[in-house]
């Protein structure tokens, strides 16, 4: 390769450290004439010289634009780098359950099973409920909280992971998990959407396929539908074939946002954790407030298993009312700065009732009503005012 060469490929830059590689991978400048970013490269058609080029066309780094330009390529480049040695090669998708239904697909084999948490982000749970069928497949849920999954693991072709529990916020002993799979020669998938790989780096630590909604925290504004995985040695030529059989990509403007927020994804986390630190101490000390699910508070049950695996928190977490549902709605309908919606992961607030009738089969909820809390870029004193407007309206029935 020459020194041009060198200049103009992506960078892959495994040796940097995860903020400079959010600064710089995916980026190759002297191959777009000196400009920093890359351009926004919207195309299906790719013209050959001649018919010999076309023929040979599969080999081509851009054979066609469903399968890769400039820009995907920034994109995947980026996100491989974040991940680490271990990693293979990433691909995008158009949404984050695509990332989790993709891998899942990817690795499952007919007459086995797919290990779900009980805790799991519902849109997967309803995926496995009615889709694994058509794989020859069935989903078997799992307590992660428990030594349930050693009994049910035989005869598994995948095992889900999501850490920390969607909605509730359970910390599972992702390690032990991982053990078991592996000795049941089960694949390994992590929703690690919430930690980030600024947080835990799945493939590291043993998983086989790491899957994100980079709806939340890559794109970081709101303002995209995207999802990724990124797979180790093993898997990664199942994954990067299924993803080509399928036609699968994500939309060029939303890939190219997305690469734009990973630049500030390190500065965005670091406020969004500061804050929904402060927030959940302040809510341990409310009286409407059972329970703050925070795995980074030192009295949850997870917490150890927080500290041993992540160490940090991003700024999504939970709380348990002394209430049930009418308390609830009375709190979300008072707040003014907080919306009430679905994702998370942007700059503003949300705040919504997490609805957990139908997400738990291993292990019913029996507490109060939980209120999920993101904790967007406001000025903290903001975000406390405006929840305790909540619970004034919750308190006067």
């Amino acid at each position: 390769m020459t020194e041009d060469d060198e200049k103009s490929a992506p960078y892959r830059a495994v040796e940097w450290r995860s903020d400079t590689i959010l600064a710089h991978a995916g980026l190759a400048p002297h191959a777009f004439h000196g400009f920093v970013n890359p351009p926004l490269v919207r195309a299906s058609t790719v013209l050959y010289p001649n018919a010999e080029s076309f023929l040979d066309r599969r080999a081509k780094r851009y054979p066609y634009g469903l399968i890769n330009t400039p820009t995907i390529e920034a994109l995947t480049t980026a996100l491989t780098a974040l991940e680490g040695e271990r990693a293979a090669g990433t691909v995008l998708v158009p949404s984050g359950l695509a990332a989790i239904a993709l891998p899942i697909m990817a690795a499952v084999r007919p007459q086995t099973t797919v290990l779900i948490p009980d805790n799991v982000y519902y849109p997967s749970r309803r995926f496995a409920d009615e889709c694994l069928a058509a794989f020859g497949a069935r989903p078997v849920y799992y307590d992660p909280l428990s030594n349930d999954l050693a009994a049910k693991v035989d005869g598994a072709s995948v095992v889900l992971i999501e850490a920390p529990g969607s909605l509730t916020f359970e910390m599972a002993d992702i390690d032990a998990i991982v053990a078991a799979a592996k000795r049941a020669g089960a694949a390994t998938v992590m929703d690690n959407t919430w930690a980030t790989p600024l947080i835990y780096r799945p493939l590291e630590r043993g998983i086989d396929m790491a899957a994100y909604a980079g709806t939340k925290y890559f794109g970081g504004h709101s303002d995209v539908m995207i999802g990724s995985v990124t797979a180790n040695a093993e898997l990664w030529p199942l994954l990067k074939k299924l993803h080509g059989n399928l036609g699968l990509q994500a939309g060029t403007e939303e890939i190219w946002l997305t690469l734009r927020g990973l630049k500030t994804l390190s500065v965005r986390l670091e406020r969004h954790e500061k804050s929904a630190l402060e927030v959940a101490n302040w809510l341990r000390g409310r009286p409407e407030v059972a329970r703050v699910l925070c795995p980074a508070l030192p009295d949850d049950l997870g917490h150890a298993l927080w500290k041993r695996d992540f160490g940090r928190m991003s700024g999504l977490f939970a709380c348990v009312l002394n209430g049930g549902m009418d308390e609830a709605k009375r709190f979300l309908n008072a707040l003014k700065l907080f919306g009430i919606g679905s994702s998370w992961g942007g700059f503003e607030s949300l705040a919504i009732p997490a609805e957990l009738g139908q997400s738990r089969t291993v292990r019913p909820w029996t507490e109060g009503a939980v209120i999920r809390l993101h904790i967007g870029l406001e000025d903290v004193a903001d975000i406390i005012a405006d929840l305790e407007r909540g619970f004034a309206a919750m308190a006067k029935g």
